[in-house]
């Protein structure tokens, strides 16, 4: 029993597909081990938001990702019956709504770890109360500083505090946690526009004027804000933790296949004229 090329390059994507869904629980237990420390109060609606943003995040862009793929590959035309559309774009909207609460999260992050004073009259963490003072190794996660790792923590004489919590960290720590938190604005922003073109994309799609000036100008666009994106998978690869740059790679791959699914329904869909037009031209002859 054999399996086609086209079989298994589903397969592959749906895998793609069922890896990005995985992350949600990474990202979950991640913010997860952080919220405590950055929140001692608890987590409650009014900064669920900035406790769990890369979580609300991934699982919004997750469905909105499966909305595509139903609407440029799985569906037929004939499958978009009035109820069928409400229910896309209802969901759409749900996943647009999530997609810019996670982006709100992600900048107020990033003004938490920028937001820091002085920790003053402290020069060597060995000096701490041992248990009472957590140290930032990267953006969004701790450990505790005790008598058996105090030492090996930094050796910088001067040290921040993240203001309103227990947390220190040396200036070289947070200059880098910082570009770690403007990487994850960064990265939303440029998705977010990415999505608004592949969305005018579909559209114009559906109504057969994805051509000429439209798909040159989509392109060029595109292109900029992939290569943004890339950019920044790069720089997380070496300066931020394996599961950001993991799902990143991921959502790059995910799209291509979404690029692809469009490319496909655009050829079958000339090919489609083509044939109507040719039939025509024959009856005229005739």
């Amino acid at each position: 029993m054999s399996i086609s090329s086209s079989r298994l390059f589903q397969l592959f994507k749906y895998a793609v597909y069922a890896l990005l869904t995985a992350n949600i629980f990474f990202f979950y237990f991640e913010e997860s081990a952080a919220a405590p420390l950055q929140f001692p109060d608890g987590v409650g609606l009014h900064n669920l938001r900035a406790a769990y943003s890369a979580t609300i995040d991934t699982i919004a862009w997750v469905i909105l990702l499966l909305m595509f793929e139903l609407e440029t590959w799985v569906l037929h035309d004939e499958s978009f019956t009035r109820r069928v559309t409400f229910t896309l774009h209802t969901l759409r909207a749900l996943c647009y709504i999530a997609i810019l609460m996670a982006f709100a999260g992600y900048f107020e992050d990033m003004q938490f770890v920028s937001d820091t004073v002085a920790f003053a009259d402290v020069s060597d963490l060995c000096a701490l109360p041992p248990g009472e003072w957590s140290w930032s190794y990267t953006f969004g996660e701790y450990m505790p500083i005790t008598a058996a790792n105090c030492a090996t923590l930094s050796e910088a004489g001067t040290f921040l505090q993240f203001r309103d919590i227990q947390a220190i960290v040396d200036p070289a720590g947070w200059t880098e946690i910082v570009r770690l938190a403007w990487a994850d604005v960064i990265n939303a922003g440029t998705w977010i526009l990415v999505v608004l073109v592949l969305e005018v994309d579909v559209r114009l799609q559906e109504h057969n004027l994805y051509e000429g000036w439209a798909l040159r100008i989509s392109t060029v666009i595109k292109a900029i804000l992939y290569t943004t994106l890339l950019v920044v998978a790069i720089y997380w690869g070496f300066n931020g933790d394996f599961v950001d740059f993991w799902d990143a790679f991921l959502w790059l791959v995910a799209f291509v296949f979404i690029e692809l699914n469009v490319f496909e329904w655009r050829a079958a869909e000339n090919a489609a004229l083509a044939e109507v037009a040719t039939g025509k031209d024959q009856e005229l002859v005739s």
